[in-house]
């Protein structure tokens, strides 16, 4: 067994322009700032802080430079709590504000960063681009590819910084991972299988109340059509209702298929196929929590990916990850930040770990270090105006993916696609799932 050299690894880390993290870790956001000029300082509003959006608030606080101004949610108790957070380690409390679209007209303010449910994803990132305000968004970038698309449009067309939380474009070892399967450590990489296990509980059957006073509903459905409010569907339910949110795949399959995408080097899928259903409880849950996507791509390569939401059974030990198979060898990667090279005889060649492990299922995230990688990338970009790792472009071809799987899977067929941009070919039923209907008067658009 071989493992890497910390040198070499650090220089890596070098190259890549990941090392203002180590500097971001071990000295205080406060003490940096006071050495840093103020037009290197990045001023950001936060949309969207319940869960996920929360921890990575407060993330972005402790890196140097950054500065959280706003604080922006429809729940006044999320957005109470963070602001609170955020006021310990910055000793300066950012303001609260609702509706997100208000702090766009603030000339000082640099980015936002999106965490809300998915349907407001695509349409909050471009409201932000037009105002002329960078973006980093979690995955998905967007509730469907037509949204995918106008975004890439958006962030070209008004020349703005937009990264998707795609967060493993930025972690060292798996950057290292994807240089060793280009350099042909397994000879041709032909086929890649990812997965994604869980142990999710039933949701039940929702009763139709009354909207707690903390919540504007109006402004959380926002996009989407208009539904009652029910007991079963705020903070994290919304995920597996149609109307809101893209299941399994795009909640958690779309890291996967983003590192499998990558490592393979494709694009567009030539034909894409999905099985499975709702097979584990009978409830409000529209979306799969069992499903089995398979795309193929020009010069015979294959992807699989794999999602049980609601059977927890590892995958070489690990709830998710992705194996890449050569023709001389086999990659894999458990969700850290980690992979193991094997020969064609089974045997270990290389073994890379990093000492951060994750709870690959926490939906708060792989923990405050890993996910510092990518968001000094994104300030960095920010500050210099170069391409970040997790590009606007590069997270939208990954998530069509992951949406194409369920077209195939809500239609019950077989999709073929042109492998230019992945657009669905003679299949006008398939193809009407490309968009979304939206409430009217908030229909995403460029101007």
């Amino acid at each position: 067994m071989i493992n890497s050299n910390n040198n070499s690894r650090r220089e890596f880390i070098k190259k890549a322009g990941l090392g203002s993290v180590g500097l971001a870790f071990g000295m205080s956001a406060k003490s940096y700032a006071s050495i840093m000029g103020a037009n290197d300082r990045v001023r950001m509003g936060f949309v969207g802080v319940n869960g996920r959006g929360n921890g990575m608030t407060k993330n972005f606080a402790r890196q140097a430079g950054c500065e959280v101004m706003y604080v922006c949610d429809v729940d006044a108790t999320a957005m109470a709590k963070t602001i609170s957070g955020v006021g310990e380690i910055s000793k300066k409390k950012p303001k609260g504000v609702k509706d997100f679209r208000t702090i766009l007209n603030d000339k000082n303010l640099d980015a936002v960063y999106i965490a809300t449910p998915d349907h407001w994803h695509a349409p909050a990132a471009i409201l932000a681009c037009q105002a002329g305000k960078h973006v980093y968004v979690e995955k998905p970038c967007s509730h469907n590819p037509y949204e995918g698309e106008l975004l890439v449009e958006a962030a070209r067309k008004y020349n703005r910084i937009v990264q998707m939380g795609n967060q493993r474009r930025s972690w060292p070892r798996i950057m290292e991972c994807m240089e060793e399967l280009k350099s042909g450590a397994i000879g041709k990489a032909y086929l890649a299988k990812g997965w994604y296990t869980n142990n999710r509980k039933p949701i039940g059957k929702g009763k139709q109340i009354p909207v707690p006073a903390n919540l504007d509903y109006e402004l959380w459905q926002g996009p989407a059509p208009r539904k009652p409010y029910q007991d079963n569907l705020i903070h994290y339910n919304w995920h597996w209702f149609w109307n809101w949110g893209t299941g399994e795949a795009l909640n958690n399959g779309t890291h996967e298929i983003d590192v499998m995408r990558w490592g393979l080097g494709v694009e567009y899928p030539t034909r894409v196929t999905s099985v499975g259903g709702r097979y584990a409880y009978q409830d409000d849950w529209e979306t799969p929590d069992t499903q089995i996507i398979s795309m193929d791509f020009p010069g015979n390569i294959a992807i699989t990916w794999e999602g049980r939401s609601c059977n927890n059974y590892p995958i070489e030990g690990s709830a998710r990850g992705a194996i890449f198979y050569g023709d001389k060898g086999t990659i894999v990667t458990t969700g850290d930040n980690d992979y193991t090279i094997y020969d064609m005889n089974n045997k270990v060649v290389k073994k890379v770990q990093d000492e951060a492990k994750t709870n690959t299922i926490d939906p708060a995230g792989p923990g405050d270090k890993l996910d510092a990688f990518h968001i000094n990338n994104f300030l960095d970009c920010v500050r210099t105006g170069k391409r970040p790792n997790g590009d606007i472009e590069i997270g939208h071809k990954s998530v069509l993916l992951c949406q194409l799987g369920n077209i195939a899977q809500r239609t019950g067929r077989v999709l073929n696609c042109d492998q230019k941009n992945g657009h669905i070919l003679n299949d006008k039923e398939a193809m009407a799932l490309w968009r979304r209907e939206y409430e009217p008067g908030w229909e995403p658009k460029l101007v």
